[in-house]
């Protein structure tokens, strides 16, 4: 009878590891698929977010394109030949001699001399350096001088 036993629970523990082998494999294959999922759901996404780029690439290409031609025909409307037709259609006409007035200012002189600085007679202004002299030290005195007086003011 012992021997019978022995036997049974053998054959039952052979059939738990098939059964367990099969779960394992089962469970591997799920999270193998889910992780497919996910890989895939990132690469779309990605896909996606590159079309949109591309996208919008090919519009700021299109509205550069199409400044640089408002540039240019704002360009050709600023030729001199085509400003001198547009003058002449709203009534101006070239100026004669007849049409120049000349004013005269007293006291203006257009001759008048400059004034030559040598750069031999100019002395450089020099700024004096701040000199660092804190140290780590005076700086934790410093700091305990402001935290006495916040004390001292919130006594008082």
């Amino acid at each position: 009878m012992a021997q019978t036993w022995f036997k049974h629970t053998f054959r039952r523990q052979q059939f738990q590891t098939q059964t367990q082998a099969a779960t394992l494999a089962v469970l591997g294959i799920f999270i193998a698929l889910v992780l497919g999922a996910l890989y895939l759901s990132q690469v779309a996404s990605f896909a996606i977010t590159n079309r949109e780029i591309e996208d919008l690439i090919a519009q700021r290409d299109d509205l550069e394109r199409t400044n640089e031609q408002l540039i240019a025909e704002i360009a050709s409307f600023r030729t001199v030949p085509r400003l001198l037709t547009r003058a002449q259609e709203i009534g101006f006409r070239p100026a004669t001699n007849a049409d120049i007035e000349y004013l005269v200012v007293e006291g203006y002189n257009p001759d008048q001399t400059l004034e030559i600085i040598e750069a031999s007679n100019l002395e450089p202004e020099i700024e004096e350096i701040p000199v660092y002299d804190e140290t780590f030290g005076g700086w934790i005195e410093q700091q305990l001088a402001i935290l006495r007086q916040q004390f001292d003011e919130f006594g008082s």
